[in-house]
């Protein structure tokens, strides 16, 4: 069985759209052509492919002409995200391209600054506003601590293990716990992570080479990398995948496959932010949502292959995760995507002259 891709909160879909409507841009437009139903936006439960996202990000970067798609008051234009990078390929270890790049955002960005702060062993990114904050520069500022995660665990080739994150309000959810794999700390003075100050000393192994390569899928690839396959909440991922089908293994039936104490796994769980109840709920629901986007299987067929005895157990399931009923779900996407046409098909955006190909999404890490 093929693997089964995270899906994406309709709360992103809002939040990256929210620099779209300050401009004044009709956003349903941008939704079809990135293979999104508008009417999913109406429901707080609904889900997207990563495919799907992506498509919007490089859809909003090209209307916009605005790397942080008219989320902050003074655009970046297209071309400083490389420029950026290749300073930082240039650096010989992170903590010197961390310096390099905050020294150039703090002359492009009026809206926040980002710093970088070393005491007693621990390096923290902090992200300032410069302006009084709103739901845009809060989108904006959590954007772009997403993203630059994401491009200095590509500098050094691996994923950076965090100890903190921090929110100073906004919506709780369980997710931006799963999306950096640590609690999310809500209340703090302003938004930042926080992690061992040795990593700054990892070598950039990127090139000049790679980064060309790289840059063609960039910013987009960023939000979808460099998740940690060695976490104990994506190993557990794939051994409720293989359960796909059959009755999913209990915790002590995952504990015995991988050789956990019940307890030790459930403590580990619990420091990344994740319950096992809730992994086997997104596991299911991430499969329902993918196969009734792409495949032709009638919805009994679905329900067996999620485990499901009853199709109206399945219905009720999928409707509490989403919304929306499966079939009711189905039937928007097909809608909507009648209505786009032949235009671009889902997860992919029409390249003009000049725009760099589209690349292929690998693991979410945006939730």
């Amino acid at each position: 069985m093929d693997p089964i891709h995270h899906t994406i909160a309709i709360q992103q879909v809002h939040g990256i759209l929210l620099g779209a409507r300050h401009r004044g841009l009709a956003v349903e437009p941008l939704l079809l052509q990135a293979g999104i139903a508008p009417a999913l936006l109406e429901s707080p439960l609904a889900r997207i492919s990563q495919l799907q996202y992506a498509a919007l990000i490089r859809l909003l970067r090209r209307r916009l002409r605005d790397e942080l798609w008219g989320l902050t008051d003074r655009p970046l234009k297209p071309g400083t995200f490389a420029h950026v990078m290749r300073r930082g390929v240039g650096c010989a270890t992170l903590g010197e391209a961390l310096r390099a790049g905050h020294a150039q955002l703090h002359l492009l960005l009026d809206d926040f600054v980002p710093r970088l702060q070393v005491h007693g062993g621990v390096a923290r990114l902090r992200y300032v506003p410069r302006r009084a904050s709103d739901t845009r520069l809060d989108y904006a500022i959590k954007a772009t601590m997403l993203l630059g995660y994401g491009a200095a665990s590509w500098l050094v080739a691996r994923r950076i293990p965090l100890l903190s994150v921090d929110y100073t309000d906004g919506h709780r959810s369980a997710e931006t716990s799963r999306v950096y794999q640590v609690p999310v700390r809500f209340g703090e003075p302003c938004v930042g992570l926080s992690f061992e100050a040795r990593w700054l000393e990892l070598p950039v192994v990127q090139s000049p080479q790679s980064l060309r390569d790289w840059l063609r899928g960039a910013p987009a690839n960023l939000i979808v990398r460099y998740r940690d396959s060695s976490s104990v909440t994506d190993r557990i991922r794939r051994v409720l995948r293989k359960g796909l089908g059959g009755e999913m293994p209990s915790l002590d039936d995952v504990s015995a496959m991988l050789a956990v104490a019940p307890q030790t796994l459930r403590r580990r769980l619990q420091a990344e932010g994740r319950g096992f109840q809730q992994l086997k709920d997104e596991t299911r629901r991430d499969a329902a949502i993918e196969w009734l986007l792409q495949t032709p299987w009638p919805l009994p067929e679905i329900a067996a292959r999620l485990g499901f005895s009853e199709a109206s157990t399945f219905h009720r399931a999928f409707k509490q995760w989403t919304g929306l009923a499966p079939g009711e779900y189905r039937q928007v996407h097909a809608a909507e995507e009648g209505r786009r046409g032949p235009v671009a098909s889902v997860g992919t955006v029409a390249s003009r002259p000049g725009d760099a190909p589209a690349a292929s999404v690998p693991q979410t890490l945006l939730a």
